[in-house]
């Protein structure tokens, strides 16, 4: 089994080795995984391609490192626990030998429907079990999974099915939220009508809603798993076989579909996972993200599963039935480490402190948050309220791309600092640089965040398009991946992430492009140019600001803003949706007619002062006059 780091000076040891001789470094973690037929050589790399191989040539499957490896000392033991919306449905335990037989059942279903190896499948699934067998089972067999967060659109789904060409949806017929039964069969109906290349629809029964079942095509899954043996061969898969794609918002309307490969992603998902929560055998951890996400992928699927711990699925939210309920559910499993987002932490702040007054929460010996920076008056709440001042936070920065934790404290063993990501992870490189591309060497320095040296769990490239990757994070600064986030290097040598320095947003913790906003607004007859900028918000870290110049056509503002909101939700999802939207007559523009996002920026923050020269701009007078009206 893998060590754990498990002092401040063996973390220092192993990070120094980890650069040092990082092939030997790599080599020992990857001997306690299984292997079909070891690597010939740890890595290869060239950043300007990019090209990044690791475990060149080694042959092996994931599943089999979560239960051929497992099974012999964990058979028994809960794999799942799943938690459903309301409290008063049951939940599940799910063991290890259970999990094995249902991933190999539906494994089987999935290749009697036709699927292969290679082949891509599109996961559009609520919070329930048959999410995670799904994965499994796709991973199994050899096929792609790419889970689209059963929140998005029929368009923002059609989208991702037409990128990646899948063959198969497996989805679900409805999805309880909160108070809410939504539909969801019906969505995979409407974006199957802008694609062609699905051949088959499996459906999961949750809700009992009644869906239309088209003949030849769509299945149900308790029909398709019926008389289908518990038992199958793993597939044989190359260490940079395709594992999954994960649709990401860029910077360009069209969503990126990051690819992660088998054996590093494997690798450095269970590395990552031990390491920073501090993982013990009879744990119970609970990330509280969705499956959709790559959180959900890494620290509630892969990593945990692959450590042989207890992880728990969680279909609700955190405010349903009561505001109490993520203590309830601590409380209920006995929660050893806790995973979520600033977001939840915030909203559920404003709810004050008498939530979580009922609740004892004296199981918890880890807390963390994910998604984007926490600010400092929502660490110390999380910290002092629910870790009761004596459990170590980790806030972790990492990104899609990564596939893993990159930079974060150790659970107990690196001294937490309010709002500090704090140090890389063994194996991790990262540099600051300027505007310019030169190194900020020392501390006391401030400015992009990149990383110079490959580590396992890294994309690969973006599927189909591996010119949109090169172009993406590896040409900003020739050899370095950019991560578009700006970074602080404090006194201590503390790293404190600073959020996005591109045309990216983060809402909530989930990554939306400007430009996918604006190509979503501009989608409105009365619409004719929209800008969309992030600006802070109290609970969701960012928030959409929308500046729109409109045709009015006899329409009042607030009933062309209510469309407009509405076009948005109904072409990406509600998550996209503008917080503010401001009706201008026009948008501040260059002479070459580029938009001048960063005074769109300052506007939207309430930071009028050092807007700089406008009188170079072709509309000078537009910036008073978007001042005034500002919906601030």
């Amino acid at each position: 089994m893998m060590e754990k780091i498990n002092s401040l000076s063996a973390y220092f040891k192993e990070y120094e080795n980890s650069i040092e001789d990082p092939e030997n470094f790599w080599s020992e973690i990857a001997k306690t995984f299984q292997w079909q037929k070891t690597w010939d050589n740890t890595f290869s790399w060239n950043f300007n391609g990019p090209d990044v191989k690791w475990f060149e040539n080694a042959k092996l499957n994931i599943t089999e490192n979560i239960f051929e490896r497992n099974l012999p000392t964990h058979s028994e033991k809960t794999a799942i626990i799943w938690e459903p919306n309301d409290p008063n449905e049951k939940s599940i335990h799910i063991s290890y030998k259970e999990l094995f037989e249902k991933t190999c059942q539906f494994s089987n279903a999935l290749e009697a429907n036709g699927i292969k190896k290679g082949d891509r499948i599109i996961i559009y699934m609520p919070m329930i079990p048959e999410a995670a067998i799904a994965m499994l089972a796709s991973a199994r067999i050899g096929a792609v999974h790419s889970v689209v967060f059963a929140g998005f659109s029929s368009s923002a789904l059609a989208d991702r099915i037409n990128d990646c060409q899948a063959k198969m949806v497996l989805t679900s017929d409805g999805n309880y939220r909160g108070a809410k039964n939504i539909e969801v069969k019906v969505v995979v109906d409407e974006a199957l009508e802008k694609t062609n290349t699905v051949e088959k629809v499996i459906v999961c029964k949750r809700t009992g809603s009644k869906v239309q079942m088209k003949t030849g095509r769509d299945l149900w899954w308790h029909d398709v798993i019926k008389n289908q043996s518990f038992q199958h061969k793993a597939a044989s898969l190359d260490s940079e076989d395709l594992l999954f794609i994960l649709y990401t918002s860029g910077s360009t309307g069209k969503p990126k579909g990051v690819v992660h490969t088998t054996a590093g992603y494997m690798v450095y998902a269970q590395y990552s996972f031990l390491n920073v929560f501090q993982y013990e055998q009879d744990d119970i951890y609970w990330c509280t993200a969705d499956i959709g996400w790559i959180t959900g992928h890494s620290y509630i699927i892969y990593g945990p599963l692959l450590s042989g711990a207890t992880t728990i699925i969680f279909e609700g939210v955190p405010t349903y039935p009561h505001p109490g309920r993520f203590w309830e559910i601590v409380d209920k499993y006995k929660v050893n480490q806790f995973y979520t987002a600033p977001t939840a932490i915030r909203a559920l702040q404003a709810k004050g402190l008498e939530p979580i007054l009922p609740y004892k929460l004296d199981s918890l010996k880890v807390i963390g948050s994910v998604g984007e920076p926490i600010n400092e008056e929502a660490w110390h709440w999380y910290h002092d309220n629910i870790g009761k001042g004596n459990c170590p936070l980790v806030d972790t920065w990492w990104q899609t791309e990564t596939g893993g934790i990159m930079i974060s404290p150790l659970a107990g063993i690196t001294p937490n600092k309010p709002a500090h990501a704090s140090l890389p992870l063994p194996g991790v490189q990262p540099v600051i640089l300027d505007a310019e591309g030169n190194e900020l060497k020392g501390n006391n320095v401030e400015g992009n965040l990149c990383i110079k040296f490959p580590w396992p769990s890294m994309i690969r490239t973006t599927y189909g398009d591996h010119k949109r990757c090169k172009d993406t994070y590896f040409s900003t600064y020739p050899g370095m991946y950019f991560t578009g986030d700006g970074v602080k290097r404090d006194h201590d040598g503390y790293l404190r992430i600073l959020g996005r320095v591109d045309d990216v947003m983060n809402v909530s913790g989930h990554r939306l492009g400007t430009a996918e906003v604006e190509n979503a607004i501009n989608e409105h007859s009365s619409v004719i140019e929209s800008a969309v900028v992030g600006y802070p918000h109290e609970i969701k870290g960012q928030g959409i600001y929308a500046y729109v110049i409109c045709n009015k056509n006899g329409q009042t503002e607030s009933d062309l803003i209510k469309e407009i909101i509405a076009t948005v939700s109904k072409i990406i999802g509600p998550i996209a949706k503008p917080d503010k939207v401001q009706i201008v007559s026009g948008l501040p523009k260059t002479r070459s007619g580029k938009i001048m996002r960063r005074i769109l920026r300052k506007v939207a923050s309430k930071d009028f002062s050092n807007l700089g020269d406008t009188s170079t701009l072709l509309n000078p007078d537009v910036v008073d006059e978007i001042i005034k009206g500002a919906n601030i």
